[in-house]
């Protein structure tokens, strides 16, 4: 196995008596495109300043290619930040912006100017190189940010919420303009966001982060489809999360029924949440639905109606339907096996059994298909 690029070890981070980060562990391979994704406050930043050397830790390594930085200063370790504002210098042209890096470590006038013309070229700004900062756009500035980052040819680049200041439209074009810069460069991307569409259609792996911990790491789909818990599963996307108990492996029961699952390694009677994402829930007659719902309202998203129902318990039920219905129609939903994620629960039992009971009646259980 190849050594990570980027290793911290326990890292934990005081200002005072908060503490903003917990006993912090990660690893970042060489070429891969990582995101720190989190709540405001979370301490995904404090991770990327920690890593860049603007901030020391409190406690716990960090190791480049396997030694440790921890007292290195910021400009001696081979990486570059772009940061939310751009921090590009307003009375310096767009060439000079770039070079300006190049020039501080004295390289040569004809290496600065090839290097320069090359990101440039890298971000699709090839002819702008004699034009001002107040003369780009906000997308234009963005690229230029990552062209000065870029033109050192650090290992590793790491973006702290790059793309917020963008309008929506901007915002996923650049996306796609990211990933193809960070594939076509082969280096090593951290990225900082508290957007979860983007950091699901961007990275290659997501550290989620609450309150200074990290919660679960994983690609994309294991963290959309495995959440590892109800925070994960409520932030990463949209989620109907009902109370149950296991009854055995790949045997769940909520809502007064038993249902077959995929999941399994759970205790008998185990308190758990089952995760039912909007789009794997199908509209379909009351008689021949697993569970029926009453539609309250609905509203057309352009590729799909989100429909609110509630089920006779009084729970809200969100749904995601190519095809309308009507208000108050009495429906019923139809899941399978493969739709469904059971999560352990992680309250205590007299929070959970008082939840229980508000969503289902057990001497109503019986089996359900």
């Amino acid at each position: 196995m190849n050594q990570p690029i980027i290793e911290l070890i326990n890292v934990s981070k005081k200002y005072g008596d908060q503490t903003v980060l917990k006993n912090i562990n990660l690893q970042l391979n060489q070429g891969d495109f990582y995101t720190l994704l989190g709540p405001s406050g979370c301490g995904k930043t404090t991770i990327l300043q920690i890593i860049a050397g603007f901030t020391q830790s409190t406690s716990g390594q960090v190791l480049f290619n396997g030694k440790q930085i921890n007292d290195l200063p910021a400009n001696q370790r081979q990486l570059n930040t772009v940061f939310q504002d751009y921090a590009l210098f307003p009375n310096m042209s767009v060439f000079d912006n770039i070079a300006y890096g190049l020039k501080i470590h004295k390289t040569p006038k004809a290496e600065i100017a090839d290097r320069v013309h090359e990101a440039l070229h890298l971000v699709q700004l090839d002819d702008f190189g004699e034009r001002e900062i107040a003369e780009l756009s906000g997308g234009q500035r963005q690229r230029i940010a990552i062209a000065r980052a870029v033109v050192n040819r650090p290992q590793v680049l790491l973006l702290d919420e790059p793309l917020s200041a963008l309008d929506a439209k901007l915002r996923k074009d650049m996306q796609y303009e990211l990933r193809e810069l960070q594939q076509s460069l082969g280096i090593t991307f951290l990225f900082v966001t508290h957007d979860q569409e983007e950091a699901l259609a961007m990275s290659d792996n997501i550290f989620v982060m609450n309150k200074g911990e990290i919660l679960q790491e994983g690609d994309p789909v294991d963290i959309y489809d495995e959440p590892i818990n109800h925070f994960v599963a409520n932030f990463i996307g949209e989620s109907n999360i009902i109370p149950g108990k296991m009854i055995a492996d790949y045997q769940v029961a909520f809502l007064g029924h038993q249902f077959e699952c995929s999941d399994a390694g759970i205790q008998p009677n185990e308190p758990v949440e089952v995760v039912i994402r909007p789009e794997d829930l199908v509209i379909t007659t009351a008689e021949k639905g697993k569970i029926q719902v009453k539609v309250a309202t609905q509203l057309f998203r352009g590729d799909h109606y989100e429909i609110i129902a509630f089920d006779q318990q009084g729970n809200e039920w969100l749904i995601h339907s190519t095809n309308a219905t009507e208000d108050d129609a009495i429906v019923g939903l139809q899941f399978g096996p493969k739709d469904m994620h059971v999560m352990r629960y992680n309250e205590t039992e007299d929070t959970f059994n008082h939840r229980l009971e508000s969503y289902e009646d057990d001497d109503k259980e019986s089996d359900h298909d």
